[in-house]
């Protein structure tokens, strides 16, 4: 059994030899063969003839020899192809490990950083190369993003088991934040528009070009290459200053003179080749002609065409681009994609959802539990050799597009546009977090196209499952109806969730609505208490009115009297005695030529007025009233 020094040493080499990256996968290939470095080389490469012998085991091994640069295509089975590749060195040549570089990405605040070192240096190392670029004290920043947790300045970064490419980021809690100045200085310079006299150097032109300074070099670029035709990756400059060193950099913080800034432009002369690289390329060319002709002929038919055969996309060649660039209404651009990626691959394709990606969220996660879905997100570019093939042959699949379309809200953009996948990744750290926007700008060109699966839990959205274009019809399959499996079962807690809710929700609105019946009956019982009272006040102010009314006649009356006449008057007098119906008799004397109103208002002054009461004589029994009543017509 190998030690530790040795395995990392076998690792070490493996990996140079096969040119797999992934840690894990090299480790897992290294331990199904007992970490036999020569067993597992041939393992993974396979060969028609050659023989490696292996200084670990001490037996020399019969197997398939291996290519200097690929690890997964076999040669063609003709001795003339064999002779294009090389026999691996002999084991003691393989021992001898070359230092192993490592790349890191160090993202601080706005800037990013790019480091490269062996990994026989240490964390130590890293922060003291970022001391000189960032301008911090190595004591003041704390590195993290490492995998395997956090570590110490003196840990060595062979011991972590890194890959090539790592990206880390740098926090500085003990340093005070970037000053409210400097902020808006950044927004106002973000704000102005730069002038930029570009000179063609072939054609000695120039060209006055008006950005603004939220653009990015790389959109200068491009837009150079739409008038001149010099492809970006072939343009050579002149005039950017120092701290222009990174594509994605806005012009604002490039360090361009304001308001006018000259460069110039030309073609990047081509390299030439050395005579084995002609030599080298020659064989290549031969080894795929000797191979079967109906495969390079027919290639088209699988989805690959001839500018994907020599390793040029076909996406260069085609004039339209899925989706436009800088566009402000995604419903819009969606509309774009889905009529582009119809010409180009046939109508049978997912049904895309149109729209923003936040209308995608509510359409799938936000209705009923029984009506939700799974939202599927579709990332294409037109750069990734794979991005053919994958749609041509997988998404356009009729299962892929009939499962598509009975479990799934698919939506998609396109990453090949830089302003474009920046939008996206935007959107991406909004809705999903850091760590996945991460991993998707991580991603390579080569990896692409990538397919999401996006999952609604309660308060948020979980990633199931990130598909690259390298894949097939059946895995893709199998790896949606795993995502559907792991969302079926959330769904039906969700359902059981939403049935109970809603069951508590409809006593509740039972409840409610019964409270609501008897607060009615209860306004109203109040109501018609209150108007019987207030009749009833009406009814007894009446009464108080005629009362006081009654009153107001009655001293009236009773101060209208003529004074009783005295029993030794000389007059002729009448003594009346008056019984009341309550049985109290009156009596007062009248002189003989009183009218008889005036016993009416005497009567009256004690009560009991004419219009409601009679005055009856004993004998003969007779109706004054009556008399009254004559006297009355007879003085009209």
């Amino acid at each position: 059994m190998a030690s530790n020094m040795d395995r990392e040493m076998i690792l070490a080499d493996f990996q140079a030899c096969t040119g797999i990256e992934n840690i894990d996968e090299a480790i897992t290939l290294l331990e199904q063969n007992n970490w036999d470095l020569v067993a597992a080389i041939n393992g993974v490469i396979p060969q028609e003839n050659g023989i490696l012998q292996s200084e670990y085991g001490g037996e020399t091994l019969h197997g398939p020899a291996y290519g200097p640069t690929s690890h997964s295509t076999a040669a063609s089975s003709t001795p003339s192809s064999s002779s294009a590749f090389r026999h691996v060195v002999p084991s003691r040549q393989i021992v001898e490990r070359q230092p192993r570089m490592l790349d890191f990405r160090v993202e601080y605040r706005d800037r990013n950083v790019d480091v490269v070192l062996e990994d026989s240096s240490t964390v130590g190392d890293i922060k003291h190369i970022l001391e000189n670029e960032l301008q911090i004290p190595a004591s003041k920043m704390l590195l993290k993003g490492w995998k395997t947790g956090d570590v110490d300045d003196s840990t060595v970064l062979k011991t972590l088991h890194l890959p090539k490419n790592n990206s880390l980021y740098v926090l500085t809690p003990d340093l005070p934040p970037p000053s409210s100045s400097h902020s808006g200085a950044l927004q106002e310079s973000l704000n102005q528009n730069f002038m930029l006299i570009v000179t063609h150097r072939e054609v000695q032109r120039e060209y006055n070009l008006n950005f603004s300074g939220s653009s990015t070099i790389q959109e200068v670029k491009r837009n150079v290459y739409d008038l001149t035709s010099i492809p970006v990756r072939h343009q050579l400059w002149e005039g950017w200053p120092p701290s222009a060193t990174d594509d994605s950099m806005t012009l604002a913080v490039s360090g361009l003179t304001f308001p006018c800034h000259r460069l110039t432009v030309g073609r990047r002369s081509s390299p030439v080749q050395t005579r084995e690289q002609s030599e080298e390329q020659c064989t290549d060319v031969h080894m795929v002609s000797d191979s079967d002709g109906d495969d390079f002929e027919d290639a088209t038919e699988f989805g690959v065409d001839d500018g994907e055969m020599f390793g040029v996309a076909s996406s260069a060649l085609r004039k339209s681009p899925m989706m436009p660039e800088n566009a402000e209404n995604e419903g819009d651009a969606l509309l774009q994609f889905t009529a582009e990626f119809s010409s180009r691959y046939g109508d049978c394709h997912p049904v895309y959802f149109i729209g923003s990606l936040e209308a995608a969220f509510q359409e799938a996660f936000y209705g009923k539990a029984r009506d939700r879905k799974l939202l599927a997100i579709y990332l294409h570019h037109d750069e990734s050799v794979l991005t053919n093939v994958f749609c041509s042959q997988m998404l356009c699949a009729e299962s892929i597009v009939s499962y598509l379309s009975q479990n799934f809200i698919t939506w998609a953009w396109d990453m090949t546009k830089e302003a474009n996948r920046a939008r996206f990744l935007t959107m991406c750290t909004r809705h999903f977090g850091s760590v996945v926007a991460q991993t998707i700008r991580t991603q390579k060109t080569d990896q692409f196209p990538l397919f999401l699966i996006i999952m609604g839990k309660r308060s948020s959205n979980e990633v199931l499952n990130v598909i690259q274009g390298n894949t097939t019809v059946d895995e893709l399959m199998m790896r949606l109806m795993a995502a559907m499996e792991i969302f079926s079962a959330q769904q039906q807690e969700d359902i059981k969730d939403e049935d109970e809710r809603e069951a508590r929700e409809n006593v509740k609105r039972e409840q409610d609505e019964a409270y609501r019946i008897s607060l009615e009956a209860d306004r109203a019982k109040r109501e018609a208490q209150e108007r019987e009272m207030a009749e009833q006040f009406r009814l007894e102010q009446i009464r108080k009115e005629q009362e006081e009314e009654r009153e107001a006649i009655r001293l009236s009356l009773e101060q209208s009297l003529p004074p009783e006449p005295k029993e030794e008057s000389t007059e002729s007098v009448s003594k009346l005695r008056i019984r009341t119906p309550s049985g109290e008799f009156f009596e007062r004397r009248f002189l003989a030529s009183s009218k008889l109103q005036v016993v009416f208002d005497f009567v009256a002054s004690k009560g009991y007025p004419w219009e409601e009461y009679k005055l009856l004589g004993t004998f003969p029994r007779r109706d004054v009233n009556v008399d009254l009543m004559v006297a009355y017509i007879f003085q009209l």
